[in-house]
């Protein structure tokens, strides 16, 4: 069986990624995206060493750098892609992957991250964060209109669908119509390990985009000069962020695998203020034996256990954060170390692999009644 798999782009390197090597080790497919910009590091980490098959927006200008700015252009390109010849195409999508065009005898299983948060979720927080108002405004919500068409119509065309948790399963009901089958995200527990650290700073660990809402993880931390916060993570909010950077807040950029583990097994806990579909990081900081500090909200509360792997906070604001903080440093929480660990084995690695081998296979019996 020839099998490929549709990435929506890489450029970096998250819980999507993470999730994307996991199913290239799984079902050695071919891999396509709309850009592959990784470094030789980078894609020895996601793609195993191997090339993505890219669209034509690799090679339009300012690609490197502004690739998100061809928006428009993402529908048409994803299509593009040459699929024939397979006989099972994955797509693990948070945009327009899960949009490639199959022939018929072709079975498509999607993995779904998220619907297109700026067209479906985040509509007006993306527009807000992204300085679009007036005319800017106007245009971008008539695209982002015409993208939710598309999202909505392409879907009729995937034999099943996999949701990366219950809430994103949810969305997918509600913008979709459809159910999906909840798979969650896997923890590598093998790279993810405790080990003795004094712990002496918070820690967060994110891609540097409005909707992370590191900002206000770094307002709360301005107010508390007398704690440490270490910020790891790069993306497009990076001089912003750091244009007024509190002494107590130390940026680390992207770190090797290596660093990372040290920094969550040293942290206190780790802080999370996204409004996120799953959110693999606390996980992995359970299971280098470390509590989290989240938003208790979306996908968190598949992930977090309130009180005992870790404490909600009820808004992303930085006044909430910080009274979060100083809770968790007056009560802590119940699970100490090993349980912590335990906690995030749950979602170990096999237990994904399993999931996704008996997922491709109803999905290939359901294609073939």
């Amino acid at each position: 069986m020839r099998i490929a798999l549709v990435h929506d782009w890489l450029a970096v390197q998250g819980g999507a990624e993470r999730v994307t090597r996991e199913l290239i080790d799984l079902f050695d497919p071919d891999v396509f995206a709309l850009v592959d910009f990784l470094t030789p590091e980078a894609r020895q980490e996601v793609l195993a060493g191997r090339r993505a098959r890219t669209t034509f927006i690799q090679h339009l200008p300012f690609a490197r750098t502004h690739f998100r700015s061809y928006l428009p252009l993402f529908p048409m390109a994803i299509e593009r892609l040459d699929l024939r010849g397979y006989d099972l195409v994955l797509s693990a999508s948070y945009a327009v992957a899960k949009g490639v065009r199959t022939h018929p005898g072709q079975v498509h299983l999607s993995y779904i991250h998220t619907p297109m948060r700026y067209a479906w979720v985040m509509e007006d927080d993306y527009l807000r964060d992204h300085g679009m108002h007036g005319v800017k405004g106007f245009i971008l919500r008539r695209v982002l209109n015409r993208l939710r068409q598309w999202d909505r119509t392409n879907t009729d065309r995937i034999t099943c669908l996999v949701a990366n948790s219950h809430t994103t399963a949810d969305r997918i009901r509600t913008c979709y119509g459809r159910g999906a089958h909840v798979v969650h995200p896997p923890v590598d527990l093998e790279r993810f390990t405790p080990g003795p650290a004094p712990r002496d700073h918070y820690l967060a660990v994110s891609r540097l985009v409005p909707y992370k809402r590191v900002d206000r993880i770094i307002d709360a931390f301005r107010a508390m000069p007398d704690r440490r916060l270490v910020l790891c993570g790069d993306g497009p909010e990076r001089a912003r962020l750091l244009n007024e950077l509190p002494s107590n807040v130390r940026w680390a950029g992207e770190v090797p695998h290596e660093e990372l583990v040290h920094l969550m097994r040293s942290a206190h806990a780790l802080v999370a203020a996204a409004h996120e579909d799953f959110g693999l990081t606390p996980l992995e900081a359970n299971a280098c034996g470390t509590p989290v500090i989240a938003l208790g909200a979306g996908g968190y509360l598949e992930t977090v256990v309130d009180g005992e792997t870790g404490l909600f906070f009820p808004s992303a604001d930085g006044a909430s954060i910080r009274e979060a903080v100083e809770r968790f440093e007056r009560t802590g929480v119940r699970c100490g170390p090993d349980e912590l660990r335990a906690h995030a084995a749950r979602s170990g690695r096999e237990v994904f692999r399993t999931a996704m081998r008996e997922a491709v296979d109803q999905c290939l019996k359901h294609a073939a009644r």
